[in-house]
């Protein structure tokens, strides 16, 4: 007769430790505004935030950050979504805050969402960076990924990365490296300036709009709490390899390839912009 546990134990082991590595985002995320129109559902597996003509709604994380490389699964609103705007960041707190920001501007049916890009340092912000995707982000779930340490900032999509801001300190450029971030995202109403500057307003009749969100994974991340880092004091690398990483060639070459093909705005290109002269990162290689 055939022991069948020996062929059962392996099978469970694997599921054990696939239950095991699935984010709790009950765990992670307080619901922070919308009455009840954000919800996290199926035991703590899915988080959907949705909006009305009344209201929007949006989550903050339980941790704060101080460097990571962070993922988070979403799936954007689909059908007409011209007027909204689904943002994910992380962000500091006052007036000179720091701050990541992934924005996603909806469209009209069967137009491209554009993906809205900008990084904050000590309050000031203007470095825009917009691209169109290279799949219907609202058909299924994509990998929205932040690498941030002390070196550079790193936005990538799938694993593939679309910009990379890097330590320009040495040019007089703040970079965001002393103010704990937490991780935030709402969906809202912009439909004054989201969809083509304003133009194309929000459908009311299509409300309400839900996006999606599951698979969060921070287990590379330095944790800030009550004044100190899980990754120690040193900023040694040693056992989080993340914290030096920087872009190999491979990485290098789609990065060139997502911006020579799906980038629609460069503020480092806007001369008409900066007429005293584009900002110094700008000049960075």
């Amino acid at each position: 007769m055939a022991n069948y546990s020996t062929i059962i134990s392996p099978l469970l082991v694997i599921s054990l430790l696939v239950a095991a590595s699935a984010s709790n985002l009950n765990q992670d995320f307080d619901i922070t505004w919308g009455d009840g129109r954000a919800k996290i559902i199926n035991n703590g597996e899915l988080l959907t935030l949705s909006l009305d003509k009344a209201s929007g709604s949006g989550f903050q994380s339980r941790k704060e950050y101080l460097f990571g490389s962070i993922d988070m699964q979403l799936k954007l609103v689909p059908g007409n979504s011209a007027g909204t705007v689904t943002a994910y960041y992380l962000s500091s707190k006052g007036s000179t805050w720091d701050e990541i920001d992934f924005e996603f501007l909806g469209n009209l049916s069967g137009d491209p969402y554009t993906l809205h890009t900008n990084v904050f340092s000590q309050g000031k912000g203007n470095r825009e960076q917009q691209f169109h995707l290279w799949f219907d982000p609202t058909a299924d779930f994509h990998t929205y990924s932040i690498l941030w340490n002390p070196q550079r900032i790193v936005f990538s999509v799938d694993g593939t990365p679309i910009r990379e801001f890097k330590n320009a300190e040495s040019k007089g450029v703040p970079f965001p490296k002393d103010q704990p971030m937490r991780i935030y995202s709402s969906l809202w109403n912009a439909d004054d300036w989201a969809t083509r500057g304003g133009l194309v307003k929000t459908d009311w009749t299509q409300a309400p709009f839900t996006a999606s969100y599951r698979n969060f994974n921070d287990d590379k991340a330095c944790v800030w709490s009550s004044g100190a880092s899980s990754c120690g004091s040193s900023s040694s690398s040693t056992g989080s390899p993340w914290l030096s990483e920087e872009l190999d060639t491979t990485k290098q070459n789609r990065l060139k390839w997502v911006q020579d093909n799906y980038m629609i705005y460069n503020y480092c290109t806007d001369a008409k912009r900066f007429p005293q002269g584009l900002p110094p990162e700008c000049n960075m290689s």
